[in-house]
């Protein structure tokens, strides 16, 4: 199930209702399936139920310890519920044990974000510079680009990043910044807000 894909083509709402349906139905099948366990983690993690998530991914991780999208699982949610650093460690650790991931982008897109949330911007800013080379299509990257540039105060660049971030994204940009989604502390909402206003983003 590859989850995070859905994100790219609905809106977040429906894409929330999917995923986690998927991931009950696919539990109540075999509740050994350590997979199935990592996707329910996605799911309440991006339905705002962080302690929900961690101990999905935690139980998958019990029964397949080597398993990349529990890792994934569990460092998206450390990420995103105040634990950035060791949210980035078990991401590293899902990206070394699958580095061929069709999602890679994504996943790389969630290191510029643990790097930005620990205010390490100059980091946040080479990463998300690497995913570009890589993903240059990759909408959601620009955005993070523009928060840490805006961070640093380097002016140009982040605005050279926040017209890609709104003509690269499309749709994306107004679905992710208008409003809060779930995933999202509020601090941390207000976080990714600053950095864009310093960017001279004026939404």
């Amino acid at each position: 199930m590859q989850e995070s894909g859905l994100f790219a083509t609905r809106p977040v709402a429906e894409a929330r209702i999917s995923i986690k349906t998927l991931a009950l139905r696919a539990v109540a099948i075999d509740e050994s399936d350590a997979e199935a366990h990592a996707c329910l983690s996605w799911a309440l993690n991006f339905d705002g139920d962080p302690d929900g998530a961690l101990a999905e991914a935690r139980r998958a991780l019990t029964i397949s310890p080597n398993l990349a999208s529990a890792h994934r699982a569990l460092g998206t949610t450390l990420i995103f519920a105040g634990e950035p650093r060791q949210g980035l460690a078990a991401l590293q650790t899902s990206i070394r044990l699958d580095p061929r991931d069709p999602l890679l982008a994504w996943h790389l897109n969630r290191v510029a974000i643990a790097y930005y949330f620990t205010r390490d911007y100059e980091v946040a800013v080479d990463t998300a510079r690497r995913v570009i080379r890589h993903y240059p299509d990759f909408p959601l990257i620009y955005r993070w680009l523009t928060a840490a540039l805006g961070q640093l105060g380097r002016l140009k660049e982040a605005g050279d990043a926040l017209n890609k971030a709104i003509t690269v994204g499309g749709g994306s940009f107004d679905m992710y910044v208008r409003q809060r989604v779930p995933w999202h502390r509020v601090e941390d909402y207000e976080h990714m807000l600053d950095g864009l206003r310093k960017a001279c983003w004026r939404g």
